[in-house]
């Protein structure tokens, strides 16, 4: 993705909370406010098909609803079985209080 694509306002993602969001022509993603900064990652399970924004947010470690399986949000990579492939991260950048993918 070449184009910055705006996803919400900063303040409408507290910090440990996490919003779906699905850009036009892409995957759907999932954007976390880590404690003040935030991060992107895939939604979509590398395991089997399940929503992580349907899972729990401890720390840096999100968990898959459907197994339990486990992803660091800061790189996308697989923390515990059954969870073995990395997720996408993507950059995202805020400008003028805009929350951007890319």
């Amino acid at each position: 993705m070449a184009e910055k694509i705006a996803l919400c306002e900063a303040g409408a993602v507290a910090p440990g909370q996490m919003v779906r969001f699905e850009p036009a022509g892409a995957d759907p993603v999932l954007l976390i406010n880590d404690a003040g900064s935030f991060r992107l990652i895939d939604d979509d399970c590398t395991h089997a098909i399940a929503s992580l924004a349907e899972g729990r947010l401890e720390g840096h470690i999100i968990f898959c609803p459907l197994h339990g399986g486990s992803f660091d949000i800061r790189t996308g990579k697989a923390k515990s079985l059954p969870c073995k492939q990395a997720l996408g991260t993507y950059p995202v950048s805020v400008e003028n209080g805009i929350v951007y993918l890319g």
